[in-house]
């Protein structure tokens, strides 16, 4: 069976010169002051100790240097736990969390958002009650549960509790219904399809922006991950963990700070800029109708 592909529809936006002219002066001057943050910290980053503590503050660095990633490379050789074991960690931790919770929340979502069954309704509202809770709230039900597993100080104590993530089920969810009209699951499964082979080659291309904004948002909560709460091996830590050490040396440390800033926010943001289009695409409403 081939892929079916669904089109986004397009709208044609009647506005003025003048309009189209302030609206783009206002989203640049907020992309301006969202974006200072960031530009911050990369220039400190490349700036000297010296030039770090200038009044006034400079916002690029007038004699670049990389100094503050050498010396964070240092420190971490001098670490009695290897670089590549902290990355190793990280890695399989965001890359099995991330997988696992795009297929896990797509499945449930396809369930949720195609499928009529008793108790439905209650269950996703249930699902979105979830969304209310922060992370400090269930910290504690979350360790009883990894202790009761036998999985503390193992990486699936923060892969595992990644999968169940409510958000990826609601967006997905969403998503799923404003795109994938019945009609087409229908004509489908009278053509022959199983269930599976509709999810498969069917559902998940057209929800293609969901799933890279999904995969966007857990790459950015997993790669962040320090996991002190259910890891206190130093060899089964994470990057995060690691790198953050090397900040706590005080003021003398305040360029490898910003250095490992960048390092941890340049994984997520390089994602970001790969599937931007897609991103921006999951807040839009598309699809075919009925």
């Amino acid at each position: 069976m081939k892929k079916i592909k669904i089109l986004p529809t397009s709208h044609k936006v009647n506005r003025s010169f003048g309009g189209t002219v302030g609206l783009f002066l206002f989203i640049l001057t907020v992309a301006c002051f969202m974006a200072l943050p960031m530009v911050l910290i990369i220039s400190n980053s490349f700036k000297p100790l010296d030039e770090l503590w200038a009044f006034p503050p400079k916002l690029f660095p007038v004699q670049p240097t990389l100094r503050n990633y050498s010396d964070m490379m240092d420190v971490m050789a001098d670490s009695l736990v290897p670089f590549t074991r902290y990355l190793s960690n990280t890695v399989f931790i965001t890359f099995a969390g991330t997988l696992g919770h795009i297929i896990l929340s797509s499945m449930c979502a396809f369930v949720f958002a195609k499928k009529s069954f008793p108790g439905r309704k209650v269950m996703f509202e249930t699902v979105v009650l979830t969304l209310m809770f922060n992370a400090t709230v269930t910290a504690i039900p979350n360790y009883l549960v990894m202790a009761k597993l036998g999985w503390i100080n193992t990486l699936f104590s923060l892969v595992v509790p990644a999968l169940a993530s409510p958000l990826g089920l609601y967006l997905m969810k969403q998503f799923m219904e404003q795109s994938i009209p019945d009609a087409l699951i229908e004509a489908s499964r009278v053509d022959g399809a199983s269930q599976f082979v509709i999810f498969w080659r069917i559902v998940m291309p057209n929800v293609k922006p969901a799933w890279l904004t999904l995969m966007l948002l857990s790459v950015q909560s997993l790669w962040n991950i320090g996991g002190t709460t259910y890891i206190f091996s130093d060899e089964k830590k994470t990057l995060a963990y690691a790198l953050h050490q090397i900040t706590t040396a005080g003021i003398a440390r305040a360029g490898v700070s910003a250095a490992v800033s960048v390092v941890l926010m340049s994984v997520p943001i390089g994602i970001f800029l790969f599937s931007q289009s897609k991103i921006i695409e999951t807040m839009a409403a598309s699809g075919m109708k009925d």
